[in-house]
């Protein structure tokens, strides 16, 4: 923060946000495709991030799971619109998953090689 501005709930990311998942785990962001599929009660929730390359008209392409039943930590929470985490505008789309260390490399940068988007799982 820069001196003079005023501390808020909106500019800070609480310290528990990995709280409760295993050691060596990373909160790795990542744009989803279908902003509008964010709903809430989302967070706490198992999912499967998966990437494609096909653009559904005449671009075809195979899907990959990139990773299987990640628990997702915060959503924009909007449903297609603005948020306010870390005090920004640019959150349409976006959720935050707690991940391994081998599938947060999958996932680092995950949306620049494609459209991501995730499926709900059951716990295993």
């Amino acid at each position: 923060m820069r001196k003079g501005q005023l501390l808020s709930d909106a500019r800070l990311v609480g310290p528990g946000l990995l709280a409760g998942t295993p050691p060596g785990s990373a909160a790795v962001p990542l744009r989803m495709a279908d902003a509008s599929s964010i709903q809430p009660g989302l967070p706490g929730q198992l999912v499967n991030v998966v990437l494609t390359s096909a653009n559904g008209f005449d671009q075809k392409g195979p899907s990959e799971v990139l990773a299987s039943a990640v628990p997702v930590l915060w959503t924009s929470n909007k449903g297609g619109q603005s948020g306010q985490w870390l005090g920004t505008a640019e959150t349409d789309g976006l959720i935050v998953v707690a991940a391994t260390a081998e599938q947060s490399e999958r996932l680092a940068g995950a949306s620049t090689q494609g459209r991501l988007f995730f499926v709900l799982v059951s716990p295993p």
